[in-house]
């Protein structure tokens, strides 16, 4: 079963928004990819989207019916999208969280700026998920806080080699140096400008993988099917789904530490939650994401409901859809990249029409004007009655954009 009731916290009475009413207007603060593909979402279910982002031309504002352009911190722009918007969210964990603290004094805000707030600050969504493990037992990796020298010099010889990441803002791999000794981190922190960082110690990682969880203001919530990535670079290569190699028992401890974690937080909304398993097959939690995710994209054409559908459904205050997974899906990440020419800058379009040749391929591309190397540009997802064929179609896309193939091909 991935459909589970979690009334174990307080939770309100849903009062839905309903679609085709004159105030049956989302707002969402980001124009990326992720606000498109929910902007597409919530007008397949016939409501109108306003998009509050400063760049001209972005995804999301190619798509939503009214673009408010304007900082995150504009208050007339905010008051804008205040004003047309019953409900608001937001596709990015970096929005200010005082932002959405002003729009909640007039609309509906999902996730609420508390919860992003924990995903903001990395030594505080550590906090966060070491008191969830007092029930859940599943903890985070062995970390410490450092904010100065003195920190650095009280780093215990357990904790290395590690990971040194500055607790806000980064991502994709940004933000963070693995350091072996105390001299590399020393340097490393030195690097990073006087910004507050956590040092996480290196463990024996086998995979990762992702639980995409989703929970309504009645407290209702629905989990999604294990999910396994890989990332190059630091950034999201592939996510198989359902996992390949998690054993049914670490399944169902990631699921139910999701749904706990969403619970405790009395989040309403998608959240995406990354966990560790280690060679020794237990499980770690990394982070969350407060918003759809990369690795979720799959749910799109390989689930009932999508990721994006259950973020307008929890914003709407409307019944979650079934997350049930109907076919096996591989989901490949198309960076820029693939627009050149091997190491050169000659650029080409990719050959598209033989990636779509391939059966079950489903191609979605972002809408973005500029292909950058290591800027996400789209995904396309494989289904196929098994994760073999999935997973085999993946391999020859690699093959016609130039990829360097996953390790299963």
């Amino acid at each position: 079963m991935t459909n589970h009731p979690q009334p174990t916290q307080p939770h309100q009475s849903r009062q839905p928004l309903l679609p085709n009413t004159p105030d049956s207007c989302l707002g969402i603060m980001g124009g990326g990819q992720l606000g498109r593909m929910f902007a597409q979402a919530a007008q397949a279910m016939g409501y109108q989207v306003a998009v509050l982002e400063p760049e001209a031309g972005c995804p999301a504002a190619q798509v939503a019916d009214q673009h408010i352009q304007a900082g995150y911190e504009n208050h007339p722009g905010l008051m804008a999208l205040a004003k047309l918007s019953k409900a608001v969210t937001t596709e990015f964990e970096n929005v200010p969280a005082d932002s959405l603290s002003l729009l909640a004094q007039s609309s509906f805000v999902a996730p609420a700026a508390a919860c992003v707030s924990i995903a903001q600050d990395r030594l505080a969504e550590k906090h966060f998920f070491t008191r969830c493990g007092a029930t859940t037992h599943v903890y985070p990796a062995p970390h410490w806080g450092i904010a100065n020298q003195n920190d650095v010099a009280g780093v215990k010889d357990e904790l290395l080699p590690g990971i040194l990441k500055t607790v806000r803002m980064g991502y994709d791999g940004k933000g963070q140096v693995r350091v072996r000794d105390r001299a590399e981190l020393a340097a490393a922190f030195a690097s990073m400008n006087g910004q507050a960082c956590v040092l996480e110690k290196m463990l024996p990682l086998a995979y990762e993988v992702s639980v995409l969880v989703t929970r309504g203001v009645d407290g209702e919530a629905v989990v999604y099917p294990i999910a396994e990535n890989v990332h190059r670079d630091g950034i999201l290569f592939t996510t198989v789904a359902p996992s390949t190699h998690v054993s049914a028992d670490v399944a169902s401890k990631a699921q139910a530490a999701a749904l706990h974690i969403i619970a405790e937080m009395a989040y309403v909304g998608v959240l995406c939650i990354e966990f560790f398993v280690l060679k020794d097959g237990s499980l770690v939690v990394n982070e969350m994401a407060p918003r759809p995710h990369n690795s979720g994209h799959y749910t799109i054409d390989a689930c009932v409901t999508s990721q994006f559908q259950q973020q307008v459904r929890a914003l709407a205050q409307l019944p979650l859809g079934d997350a049930r997974q109907h076919s096996p899906a591989a989901m490949l990440n198309i960076l820029g990249d693939v627009w050149y020419e091997g190491d050169t800058d000659n650029m080409r379009e990719p050959a598209w029409d033989r990636v779509l040749a391939l059966p079950g391929a489903h191609l979605h591309l972002y809408g973005k004007a500029e292909a950058r190397r290591a800027r996400k540009m789209g995904h396309i997802t494989f289904v196929a009655p098994n994760m073999a064929e999935a997973q085999d179609n993946l391999g020859k896309a690699c093959a016609i954009l130039g990829i360097a193939a996953p390790e299963w091909a």
